[in-house]
């Protein structure tokens, strides 16, 4: 792995923490500042608006400007967020700081995808987004539940000032590491970024990563009442089967990269079949504990294997000017989390039992599927077909980027 990739997944990891530890703090941040747990959950949804105006945003607002210096600037505005939400002195403050928190949140995995591919061999890009979004798999193995333990034992705000300090190390990272060769202005400018976006493919990418992770969010949304009333499982289990899922997402996250170096499309189109085929599955699983922690596992595993290819996907498709597109897919992650947890709401308020979110969700990844034949059928009307001997390698990076062997 070239250093460079470390300092991007150490911001990642950071990221991925401060996104998810407020799950797990919420009942404490409730107590401390005197609100309601249901008014507290809007510090989930603040953070979530944050990263889908913050993406296309700060992309946009930024295009002129070398991409090494961005990310160290997306990581200064997150450790100001995390480090406001710290001090936060009540619940309207915190609610405004988690905003400014969410704001860097997906432009630094955009311009970082763009980043990480102009450092690696024509056949290594996917591996390359891969290593860099390790870091947020692995946020949810290791940093999610140590920062909720910390805010548990010595207080939430602690939490967001060691949240912080991994920004700072992050930025270190970035400064020391990330060559600016790597790295160079983009010569197509915020008029270039903008017109990548009036592309239908770049849309039709976009729809697939929305329908796909919102099947994921359909289920996981409500994984807990799931493991519980189904499976039998207690609440002081849950913790750790959610850990399951975060093993699942990090083997999902490293398969989907070495695979779509070989076939992008065919690492999409398999991994959002095997979504389709657990989620469908998920009424049989969670009837006992072992096949239950194995469905967790899996879901990880399948959602995750398309992480890489959809990135590389939108990027592939603005050509170009790849920066504004990519961070508009990490908005597509989020309105998918948004909208997938509602669809799965619906089922759950119609009365059609606690394993319905998921069948909800197996339509929804049905639909990713549909979208990206479409993207498929598209292209094979406008391109020459790849020659089925050869390997698809996604080549949207100019050339005069400097490659860097991994």
């Amino acid at each position: 792995m070239p250093l460079a990739l470390l300092a991007l997944a150490v911001g990642a990891f950071g990221i991925g923490t401060t996104e998810f530890v407020m799950m797990g703090l919420l009942p404490d941040v409730a107590a401390d500042l005197g609100v309601s747990l249901p008014a507290a959950g809007h510090l989930v949804s603040a953070y979530a608006l944050g990263v889908v105006i913050g993406a296309p945003l700060l992309a946009a607002v930024t295009a002129h400007v070398p991409r090494r210096r961005v990310l160290i600037a997306l990581m200064v505005l997150f450790v100001a967020g995390n480090a406001l939400s710290a001090l936060a002195p009540d619940h309207h403050w915190l609610l405004a700081a988690r905003l400014l928190s969410g704001l860097p949140h997906g432009a630094f995995f955009g311009v970082g995808a763009v980043v990480a591919t102009s450092m690696a061999a024509p056949d290594r890009k996917a591996r390359s987004v891969s290593l860099m979004f390790l870091g947020l798999t692995v946020a949810n193995i290791a940093g999610v539940p140590a920062a909720t333990l910390m805010g548990q034992h010595l207080g939430w705000r602690a939490t967001f000032l060691a949240v912080s300090a991994i920004g700072v190390a992050a930025i270190a990272a970035l400064a020391l590491l990330v060559p600016a060769a790597s790295a160079p202005t983009p010569a197509a400018g915020l008029r270039g970024e903008l017109t990548a976006l009036r592309s239908l493919p770049v849309w039709l990418a976009l729809g697939t990563t929305v329908a796909g992770f919102g099947a994921l969010f359909a289920a996981y949304s409500y994984i807990t009442p799931m493991l519980t009333d189904a499976a039998g499982y207690t609440d002081a289990s849950v913790t750790l089967l959610l850990a399951l899922f975060g093993v699942g997402a990090t083997i999902g996250n490293l398969l989907g990269g070495r695979l779509a170096d070989h076939s992008l499309r065919g690492t999409l189109f398999g991994g959002l079949t095997a979504l389709t085929t657990v989620l469908a599955l998920f009424p049989l699983l969670m009837t006992t504990p072992w096949t239950a922690a194995l469905a967790v596992t899996l879901l990880g595993t399948a959602a995750f294997v398309t992480g890489s290819p959809l990135q590389l996907m939108v990027m592939e498709k603005a050509a170009s000017a790849p920066s504004l597109a990519s961070s508009a897919n990490q908005a597509a992650f989020n309105l998918a989390n948004a909208g997938g947890a509602w669809i799965g709401g619906l089922t759950l308020a119609a009365g059609y039992g606690v394993t319905s979110p998921a069948v909800a969700g197996a339509g929804l990844a049905v639909l990713g599927l549909a979208v990206a034949a479409t993207a498929y059928a598209l292209d094979r009307r406008t391109a020459p077909a790849t020659p089925s001997h050869e390997r698809l390698v996604v080549t949207h990076v100019p050339e005069r980027a400097e490659t860097l062997q991994p």
